[in-house]
């Protein structure tokens, strides 16, 4: 499975590749990110990243985009930077029938470290050690990139099973239920 992991953000957007199994080793194939200028406008912006997550889905055909859910933040200009590059990552999955997973940082810290509320530091020696770096990517948000496509690539296996047996529930028929007929005596021992 090969997974581009997006650290979405206006200023910085992590992107990180990862190719593998749940249960086997991991490979990264590449690691960076992509940067705008805080003084340009919006629109331009946008642009770049778009321009930029385009480029890494052309040179690394992922077969999946692993994207970190936007989280309220109490600074909301930061969340709605976030939001707003978390929309571009997705829009550039979808325009090529991508399947695209949201996890949250708190999932991902948890897949990647074994707890939930890990450091940017903890998750950077993690992601290190997993994918037998020499040393951690540079800056954090490349760093998370990779955290968020090793969280899929071992979440995946689970969600899908999850996903599929909810879809065949959806198509098995739910079994008649008995009607006890008036005037005979329940289980319970009652009169209907």
């Amino acid at each position: 499975m090969r997974v581009l992991g997006v650290d979405p953000g206006l200023t910085r957007c992590g992107i990180g590749v990862v190719d593998g199994v749940a249960g086997r080793s991991l490979r990264m194939l590449g690691v960076g990110v992509v940067r705008t200028p805080a003084d340009a406008d919006i629109g331009a912006r946008l642009l770049l990243i778009e321009s930029g997550i385009e480029r890494w889905l052309d040179e690394h055909r992922p077969e999946y985009v692993a994207v970190e859910r936007v989280f309220s933040q109490h600074n909301i200009r930061t969340v709605m930077g976030t939001a707003q590059a978390s929309a571009v990552a997705i829009l550039c999955a979808s325009r090529r029938g991508l399947p695209v997973a949201l996890h949250t940082p708190s999932e991902v810290k948890a897949a990647v470290t074994g707890s939930g509320r890990a450091d940017k530091a903890q998750v950077g020696a993690m992601v290190t050690r997993l994918l037998r770096l020499d040393a951690p990517p540079k800056p954090a948000d490349a760093a998370d990139a990779l955290a968020l496509a090793i969280c899929h690539i071992w979440r995946a296996p689970a969600v899908n099973r999850l996903q599929q047996a909810h879809a065949a529930a959806r198509r098995t028929p739910a079994p008649p239920i008995a009607a006890v007929p008036k005037g005979a005596r329940s289980d319970r021992g009652e009169t209907q």
